[in-house]
């Protein structure tokens, strides 16, 4: 908006598809390319072929990219029932109850996610909440991370609701439930759309609570990858990485749909 020749608008695009192909187009083409790769000694890769693929496709990378979908559906499930209730309950609220509910739903996002992991340990370790050991903590670890968005996305889009259609409901007699259900939720169904595929789109490359918390029977496939890379087979692990980008633009594609289906409703 501040250039108005041609030449500037042409200079700016031109930086920015700069920046975006360095930092983003090529670190993941570089990562999809190294799946096909059997080795990288050059400048470019070498015995290509789809054997770390088809090893990414079965047996345990098969488990464990069926654990970080089911972890990242059930997480963002729950991060988005939570974080709506308590936006629309703190819209709801006084300002210092409203800023408290503000500061505590985001406090996730300001510690290190393996504070969080460490934390969920200790705390979930003993009865009667023992869920050390089980696919539990693992989804609540990443339930705890990413309410921090939901919370966020509800609440923005709450902000930016017109009250009148409130107002107008309350006047032609609904009470508080007819007007959340028939008023408030089918105005949000775009935030909270989008609040799910950012919750699922988190949790599926979540990586340092999970490690801290996950139990040998309810391995995501980020720690898959992590032990892979640590044992020196970077191939092998582009190619399960190369899965998961495929697997959660998947799950954020059918989520889209679902958001597009009911906004129209």
């Amino acid at each position: 908006m501040l250039f108005w020749t041609r030449r500037s608008r042409a200079m700016v695009w031109t930086l920015f598809a700069v920046v975006v192909l360095v930092v983003f187009v090529a670190p993941i083409g570089t990562v999809v390319v190294a799946g096909f790769a059997g080795s990288w000694t050059g400048p470019l890769p070498s015995n290509l072929g789809f054997a770390h693929f088809g090893a990414a496709l079965s047996g345990d990378n098969v488990a464990s990219l069926s654990v970080s979908l089911q972890t990242a559906f059930v997480a963002g499930i729950l991060a988005l029932a939570l974080g709506a209730w308590a936006a629309i309950a703190a819209s709801e609220s006084s300002g210092p109850i409203r800023r408290i509910v503000d500061a505590v739903f985001h406090l996730p996002i300001a510690v290190p996610s393996v504070a969080i992991g460490l934390g969920l340990l200790i705390s979930f370790n003993e009865k009667p909440l023992l869920l050390g050991g089980t696919k539990w903590i693992v989804i609540v670890a990443h339930t705890v991370l990413v309410l921090a968005f939901a919370f966020s996305a509800v609440s923005a889009a709450l902000q930016r609701l017109d009250p009148a259609y409130r107002q107008a409901a309350e006047s032609l007699g609904a009470g508080p439930f007819q007007v959340l259900t028939r008023v408030t939720l089918p105005l949000l169904v775009p935030a909270l759309g989008a609040a799910a595929g950012l919750a699922v789109a988190l949790s599926m490359g979540e990586l340092g609570a999970t490690v801290m918390v996950y139990p040998a029977t309810w391995k995501t496939l980020p720690v898959t990858i992590f032990g892979l890379s640590d044992r020196g087979q970077v191939f092998f692990a582009a190619a399960c990485t190369s899965v998961l980008l495929a697997s959660t633009l998947m799950a954020l594609a059918l989520l889209g749909r679902i958001r597009t289906r009911a906004a129209t409703r």
